[in-house]
């Protein structure tokens, strides 16, 4: 009789393991990072519309797999898409863009971001890129550089929205508007001298 109950004692206790052990396991595949997802299509081979129609039937598939998607952007002439959304893992993302409408991102970044501000009226709207190198950047030396972006655009009319971080690939991304490409490029230089790599001009969508 001991003997039972010994390994009854035994099955509970390994019964009460493996439900925490598996309610850990739910509680981290839930927890939501920021992505920002790239496609890179030929030059001129895609329009806002395109993209927007492609963007509601991700918003129709997101759920299925626990994703949100937040905002992308469209360079036409460039053949560029951004796309901001939160998800547990990148791989939720790419099942979802697939199922969705089967455009696979060329990459997936995972970001931290800024605190962003009010889009303004009348100026072109611009996503720039530095490309730093895995581990040259931190999101903190960021948000530094960010303050001096804004402590100086409005001296080349420009404004600045957001920005965001991958610190494991070394990679910026800042959201602003200004009149042209090269007023951006002026205030990153003057502010700190980080000149993003490209600029692309693009419209936004949500």
């Amino acid at each position: 009789m001991k003997k039972r109950t010994s390994i009854l004692a035994i099955l509970f206790i390994q019964c009460i393991a493996l439900s925490v052990h598996a309610q850990t396991s739910a509680d981290n595949s839930g927890t939501q990072h920021l992505y920002l997802d790239v496609h890179k299509l030929e030059p001129g081979s895609v329009t806002f519309s395109d993209v927007e129609a492609a963007h509601q039937k991700d918003l129709a598939t997101e759920a299925k797999y626990g994703v949100q998607f937040l905002k992308f952007w469209v360079d036409e002439k460039e053949g560029l898409v951004y796309c901001l959304s939160s998800a547990s893992d990148s791989a939720d993302i790419k099942q979802t863009h697939a199922e969705a409408h089967g455009l696979i991102p060329d990459h997936i970044y995972e970001v931290t971001d800024g605190t962003a501000d009010q889009m303004l009226s009348g100026k072109k709207l611009f996503l720039d890129i530095h490309y730093l190198g895995a581990g040259n950047v931190t999101a903190t030396a960021v948000a530094g550089a960010h303050e001096k972006d804004l402590a100086t655009q409005s001296k080349y009319g420009v404004h600045f929205i957001n920005y965001w971080v991958d610190e494991a690939e070394g990679v910026v991304i800042c959201l602003s508007q200004a009149d042209e490409a090269e007023d951006v490029i002026k205030t990153h230089t003057e502010a700190h001298g980080l000149i993003p790599t490209e600029v692309l001009e693009v419209q936004e969508g949500m």
